[in-house]
């Protein structure tokens, strides 16, 4: 390929090299089961819900876990390349090294959507079915689809940011260690620690589930949350197209 194929045509490509690699499938698999059964567990074990969203939120909670796959699956799809050396014939291919990190996030992203979207809605069917609101837990509440639709966003810029560190360190363990250790593992040990310094610093550390439920970190407004998801991704991104347009292979 050169610099004239469509920008479609390069997404192709990616998808190819995506589905073609077993670590995508594993990753998809693991997915698939620590939330689907996160999910059920979580909805089991809530009988009873003053509010569908709170509902909904408690059978979300797998997504808490599970979304270590999608920083897998982003870092991944950068850092094998690397590894295997296969990045040499893709930016031959491709020789604008920025087109091809958005070629591979898009795939990246597109992929995360559609399996957070089909488990979020999963998690949905758990709530009705495990756990008691007056009223009901209906698709059409507003808060209900908050929960949800906050839930993909998350799961899409947590994709993002993964494919972003993939960029700007190149080795799977070292973008692995970066990503669990800001979203996973610093939030809860500064939650822990108590003090008003390391609470205002986990506030402003993304985490894979945002709001009042915050998964094992300091609950803030679920807009202040996504606001800073958005911020770690799109810096992560941005630097990654810097350093891997500036740097030898």
């Amino acid at each position: 390929m050169s610099r004239g194929v469509p920008f479609g045509a390069v997404v192709v490509s990616e998808w190819t090299k995506l589905r073609s690699v077993r670590s995508t499938w594993v990753c998809t698999a693991l997915y698939l089961l620590v939330v689907a059964t996160g999910g059920w567990f979580g909805a089991a074990i809530t009988q009873s819900a003053p509010r569908a969203d709170i509902a909904v939120s408690s059978a979300l909670t797998g997504f808490g876990f599970g979304q270590v796959l999608v920083v897998v699956l982003g870092v991944l799809a950068v850092t094998s390349e690397f590894r295997t050396g296969m990045v040499l014939t893709s930016l031959t291919a491709v020789p604008g090294r920025g087109r091809l990190l958005m070629a591979k996030t898009v795939v990246v992203v597109v992929w995360t959507v559609l399996l957070t979207a089909l488990l979020a809605l999963f998690c949905w069917f758990a709530a009705t079915r495990l756990t008691a609101v007056e009223g009901g837990i209906q698709l059409t509440d507003p808060a209900v689809q908050r929960q949800l639709l906050l839930q993909v966003a998350c799961a899409t810029l947590t994709a993002v940011l993964a494919v972003g560190l993939g960029a700007l360190v190149r080795s799977s363990a070292g973008a692995l260690g970066a990503g669990l250790g800001v979203m996973l593992v610093l939030p809860p040990v500064l939650a822990i620690m108590g003090s008003d310094q390391s609470r205002d610093l986990a506030r402003v550390l993304p985490v894979f589930r945002v709001g009042d439920e915050a998964f094992f970190s300091v609950a803030t407004s679920w807009q202040h949350g996504l606001l800073v998801l958005g911020v770690w991704a799109a810096a992560a991104w941005v630097l990654g197209v810097v350093l891997l347009s500036r740097r030898d292979v």
